[in-house]
């Protein structure tokens, strides 16, 4: 029988909804010279997020590990064909389609990471900007890609699949649900990203790019 449970673990949405924040600060601090070592910041935050997701991958609860939703290409194909004609059965974690996104955000956020680094050392060729600007805007096109995905599925399964990645509950068989949240990491990933911007917020300038882009 079908009820509510536990899927995603805390950790798994805490560095979720990080990733996010970091993206767009990231994202919306990079055309400006003067909020460099802000978007050095968000860089940083993010090749560090993508470090933990990377471990946590492999002994991280059920759904968070890369072999519960790694697929071949043939199997993401044939979801792809019966989500067109609506037959698609959905897994309680992530769907093929969904987890070929996941992949592609990682990889393209650690090099998006690296290619700033470099950028910021000043390491490489005079082309760098240029990788580091294709790399983080193609990374862009796969988060529009992602959210779009998000809202079709959400519609295709009548479940709020955003709301999922907040509460970390899905539609389930109860034997499908994992066994422990795992809060205790999960507050210590976010007190270690806090006490990182907390440190380096007031050499960034911060709270004056905040009020730039407030709209009030």
């Amino acid at each position: 029988m079908s009820e509510r449970i536990r899927v995603w673990d805390l950790p798994t949405r805490f560095f979720h909804w990080l990733l996010v924040l970091s993206f767009a600060g990231a994202f919306f601090s990079a055309d400006s010279e003067r909020n460099r070592d802000l978007h050095v910041l968000f860089g940083y935050t993010i090749l560090g997020l993508i470090s933990f997701r990377l471990i946590w991958g492999f002994i991280g609860s059920r759904y968070a590990r890369f072999s519960s939703f790694v697929y071949y290409p043939k199997v993401v194909y044939l979801y792809l064909c019966q989500l067109i004609q609506n037959k698609a059965r959905h897994p309680v974690g992530h769907n093929p389609a969904g987890a070929v996104v996941i992949i592609l955000l990682l990889l393209l956020g650690i090099a998006s990471g690296l290619t700033g680094w470099a950028v910021y050392e000043d390491i490489g060729t005079d082309l760098l900007p240029e990788w580091h600007e294709l790399i983080s805007n193609a990374m862009l096109a796969v988060v529009c890609v992602h959210i779009t995905g998000v809202l079709v599925s959400s519609f295709l399964q009548g479940e709020n699949l955003i709301a999922t990645m907040i509460t970390g509950k899905k539609q389930g068989e109860a034997n499908q649900a994992i066994v422990s949240n795992v809060s205790s990491l999960a507050w210590l990933l976010l007190a270690i990203v806090i006490a990182l911007w907390l440190w380096a917020w007031p050499a960034t300038k911060g709270l004056v790019w905040l009020r730039q882009m407030l709209p009030w």
